[in-house]
C-alpha cells in the first residue's frame, strides 16, 4: 500500500486538526464539525458523516477532502450523507446517502461528553442534534438547575443535559414526533421521565399559562426557529417575535434564573440579543448580567448560532 495522501492537497485550515479530533474522542464526543468553508461544511455524527453544501462542485470537493482527511486521522466512517443548503427554508430536504450501504438503518446515535443522542438521517432536514449548542448544553450541566424550561425543545437535548444533573424539566415543541424522539433520548441515557413533562403545544400560548399557574424555572432555553407556524395558523418570526418571547419567559423565571437566548437568524447576532435582553430587563424591572459560553474549537469564530446567557439577579 502506498503512502497516505497528504492533507497539503486540501485547505488544511478548513479541517480540524487531528489532535483536536483525538481530544474530542477522548472526552467521549463523536458529534462535531470537521470542516467549515464558504460553500459548505462537514459534520460527524458517530460513525456517520453529513456534508452540507451550496453547490455540486462544493459537494464533490468536500467528499474528496473528507476521504483524504479520514485517512490521515484513521477515521473509518460507515456512511456519508449529503444535504443541499437552499436559500429558502421551505426548500429544505432530508439528507441523501452518497456513500455506504443503502440497506443500513437510517437511525443511529452520537455521543457528546458521555451523553447519547439519537440521530435520524431520514426524519427531515435536521438530523436530531445541533452541534453548535454543545457548549451551551455543557453550561446547563455545570449550572445544575433544579428546574429547566426548554422552549422549542426539538429532540430535547437541553432537557437531557439538565436531567443528568438532577433537574426536573418541561419540554415544549409543536412537533409530537420531535418530543417522541426527546423521550427516546432520555431512554438512551437511562433517564426516567417521571419528573419531566413533554408538551406538544405553541410556546407562545404555554408560557402565559405557566405564568398564571405561578410556575417558575431556574433555567430557560430560548432557541426558536427562524420561522414556524402553529397548528392553529399562528406564525412565529424570530426577528419580530423574539422580544415578545423573552418578555413571556421572564414572567416564569426565578429570581436568579439563567436564560439562554440563541438564534441562527443571520440578522440577530450577539449584540442584537444583548440589546433585546437589556430591554426585557428594563421592561420587567429586573437586573441581570450577561455571559457567553466557551468558544467552540471545531467552529470558526462567528460561525454557528448566536448565543447569549442572561443571568437574573
Amino acid at each position: 500500500m502506498g503512502p497516505v495522501p497528504s492533507l497539503d492537497l486540501v485547505k488544511i485550515s478548513e479541517w480540524i486538526d487531528p489532535t483536536l479530533h483525538r481530544d474530542f474522542i477522548a472526552e467521549q464526543t463523536d458529534s462535531l464539525r470537521l470542516c467549515t468553508c464558504p460553500d459548505g461544511w462537514v459534520e460527524r455524527f458517530g460513525v456517520d458523516v453529513l456534508i452540507s453544501y451550496k453547490t455540486d462542485a462544493a459537494l464533490e470537493r468536500l467528499k474528496t477532502e473528507l476521504c483524504l482527511w479520514a485517512l490521515n486521522v484513521d477515521f473509518k466512517f460507515r456512511r456519508v450523507f449529503a444535504r443541499f443548503l437552499p436559500k429558502q427554508n421551505a426548500d429544505r430536504e432530508a439528507p441523501r446517502l452518497i456513500l455506504g450501504d443503502p440497506d443500513t438503518n437510517l437511525q443511529s446515535t452520537a455521543l457528546e461528553r458521555t451523553l447519547r443522542y439519537g440521530i435520524d438521517f431520514g426524519a427531515g432536514y435536521s438530523v436530531g442534534l445541533f452541534i453548535d449548542q454543545r457548549e451551551n448544553r455543557q453550561f446547563v450541566r455545570d449550572a445544575a438547575p433544579r428546574t429547566l424550561l426548554n422552549c422549542f425543545a426539538y429532540t430535547c437535548s437541553f432537557s437531557v443535559a439538565a436531567a443528568t444533573v438532577g433537574a426536573a424539566t418541561v419540554s415544549i415543541d409543536l412537533s409530537k414526533k420531535s418530543l417522541t424522539r426527546g423521550r427516546e433520548n432520555f431512554a438512551l441515557n437511562s433517564l426516567p421521565t417521571n419528573d419531566h413533562r413533554f408538551m406538544a403545544d405553541d410556546v407562545m400560548e404555554v408560557l402565559p399559562r405557566l405564568a398564571r399557574k405561578g410556575e417558575k424555572f431556574d433555567a430557560i432555553i430560548l432557541d426558536p426557529p427562524t420561522f414556524s407556524r402553529s397548528h392553529r395558523g399562528k406564525s412565529f418570526q424570530v426577528e419580530q417575535d423574539f422580544e415578545t418571547l423573552l418578555l413571556a419567559a421572564l414572567e416564569v423565571a426565578e429570581r436568579d434564573a439563567k436564560i439562554l437566548l440563541s438564534t441562527n437568524c443571520t440578522t440577530l447576532r450577539e449584540r442584537a440579543l444583548e440589546v433585546m435582553a437589556r430591554f426585557g430587563l428594563k421592561a420587567t424591572r429586573r437586573a441581570g448580567s450577561f455571559h457567553r459560553a466557551a468558544p467552540m474549537p471545531d467552529f470558526p469564530p462567528g460561525v454557528g448560532a448566536a448565543t447569549l446567557w442572561l443571568t437574573l439577579r
